[in-house]
């Protein structure tokens, strides 16, 4: 089960999602760019969702940037008349 991070001021991280029992985050950059970060400490998300003024691009760039955790997601989404609406909102829900 994943959750959305309430939106804060950031330059950097437009959609931020977390589940803290898989370890994962999904997040949407600014520039678009959505990647998913598997193995990320659990106390940490943890952290992030009880501290609502804690900056979203400062935790991804502490919690998430390493190699072996990053996975890029291409997603695309379309209505259901065919039209592509890009990345934004990847998960729904």
């Amino acid at each position: 089960m994943f959750f959305n991070v309430a939106p804060r001021t950031s330059d950097a991280v437009a959609v931020l999602q977390v589940s803290p029992v898989l370890g994962v985050v999904l997040v949407e950059f600014a520039s678009g760019h959505a990647y998913e970060y598997t193995n990320v400490s659990r106390r940490a998300i943890a952290n992030l969702l009880l501290n609502p003024n804690m900056s979203l691009g400062f935790w991804v760039n502490q919690n998430c940037i390493r190699p072996e955790r990053t996975q890029r997601l291409d997603l695309n989404f379309y209505t259901t008349d065919g039209e592509n609406r890009g990345a934004a909102g990847f998960i729904a829900g």
